[in-house]
Order: C-alpha cells, then sequence, then structure tokens
C-alpha cells in the first residue's frame, strides 16, 4: 500500500533458546489503527518490543518510510518516527508533568524541541497539572501523560500497549477519542496492542489475532465483526 509507513514480513524473535514470534507479517498505515489482539503471553507486547527496537527481532524484513531497517535500535528507530507507549505506561514519578513531557525531546533536533498547542488540546488536564509530579497522577493521567510524551517526538508511528489497562471509563474514552483525532489527521500509522474488544473494534481497521507467537486471524474491519475476535481470543 502507497500509505504504509511501516512494514514487517516474516519476523521472529528469541528470548534466549525460546522463540516467542514466529513468522509476523505486519503494515501499519498512515490515519489507520492496526489492532493486535490475543490472550496473554501469545506475543504481543513482544512485537511491539520488535517493532520499537527496545528488543532486537532475530530475522524479518522491516521496511520503515520505504528504507528497509537494519538493526537498528530504539533510540534511532524514536529519531525515524516510531513512538512506543508501553504497558504500564513507564513515566518517570519524581519528574514533573513538564519535565515528563521534556524526555520525549530527546530523539528531536533542537529546533523542534517544544511541547505544542496541540498536546495540551489532547489532553486539557496535563496543562493544569505541568508541575505536579508524575507519580502523584492518578493512573488515567499517567496514561494521558505516556501518550502525551509519545506525541511530543512528533512520531509517525505510535504503538501503544494495552492503554486501557487499569483504567477508568471516563479516561478510556477520553484517549477512544485522542485515537481518532490522531487517525483523522491522516499523518500517523497506529499500532494498538489491546485486549479490550469493544475497545478495539470501536477504533481499528485491521485486525490482527495472534495465538502461540503466530498470526492466527487476519482482517479488515468490513469483514470481522466483534463477536468474530471473541470468538478467535476465546481460551
Amino acid at each position: 500500500m502507497a500509505d504504509d509507513f511501516l512494514s514487517v514480513r516474516g519476523l521472529t524473535l528469541h528470548y534466549g533458546g525460546s522463540q516467542i514470534l514466529n513468522g509476523i507479517d505486519l503494515s501499519a498505515v498512515r490515519g489507520e489503527v492496526t489492532c493486535i489482539t490475543g490472550t496473554n503471553g501469545v506475543g504481543k507486547t513482544s512485537l511491539l518490543k520488535a517493532l520499537s527496537g527496545t528488543h532486537p527481532r532475530s530475522d524479518g524484513d522491516y521496511v520503515l518510510d520505504g528504507q528497509p531497517i537494519g538493526r537498528l535500535k530504539a533510540f534511532d528507530l524514536a529519531r525515524r518516527g516510531v513512538a512506543y507507549v508501553p504497558q504500564g505506561r513507564e513515566i518517570f514519578p519524581f519528574l514533573t508533568v513538564r519535565e515528563n513531557l521534556e524526555t520525549g525531546f530527546a530523539c528531536l533536533p533542537k529546533s523542534k524541541r517544544q511541547v505544542n498547542d496541540e498536546i495540551f488540546e489532547l489532553f486539557p488536564i496535563l496543562k493544569t497539572f505541568l508541575n505536579r509530579r508524575g507519580g502523584d497522577l492518578s493512573g488515567g493521567q499517567q496514561q494521558q501523560l505516556a501518550i502525551a510524551r509519545a506525541l511530543v517526538s512528533d512520531p509517525k508511528v505510535l504503538l501503544l500497549d494495552e492503554p486501557t489497562e487499569g483504567i477508568q471509563p471516563n479516561v478510556i474514552q477520553q484517549i477512544a477519542q485522542t485515537i481518532r483525532i490522531l487517525k483523522a489527521r491522516g499523518t500517523i500509522a497506529i499500532i494498538l496492542v489491546e485486549q479490550f474488544l469493544s475497545f478495539a473494534h470501536d477504533l481499528g481497521d485491521t485486525f490482527i489475532v495472534m495465538e502461540r507467537g503466530k498470526v492466527k486471524l487476519r482482517g479488515r474491519k468490513s469483514s470481522l465483526s466483534i463477536e468474530d475476535l471473541v470468538a478467535s481470543t476465546a481460551l
């Protein structure tokens, strides 16, 4: 597809002697959400770690913005436009909200190191809490901070790992609205790992169901109902 920003073919990944991912094919398209789901332990987080460079893949072709990617590490992939929001958020609890956001500057040239107003349009609560420590925020506010920090880096691909986990319903709706806005802009490709299937089906365009490190089911929203997803992820 002409709008693919990220594409992997035959991706495999090992932890020590254990093979975690086996021959994963995946594309991320600007203006769309690719949802990855499946039960716990099937390799969803490992896939995002491989895509973000935080864990090196064992094999497979990785193309980013039309350019083959070798064994780039996370920082280099971030400089090329891949932003990762890990499961558990991993914000810095003793830094203020402002300082947490500014950690997103690391991969940017000095001329772009600023927090744009659109970040606070997406997450108004963060502007109110700029001087509050990250650890003093609620879980939902920390999740918003983690996504905002990723967006500060001006990504072309946004990797989201279980953004609804442990989050109150009103914040889940705010996060969903943020994803809709990002989709509508048409400049970011989003890969969403999510087990909250109604949230995933509402936002997704393409769905991948994983099982034991492989793709069990793949399809567009037009051909996969939420009932199909529920059935495919049932133990």
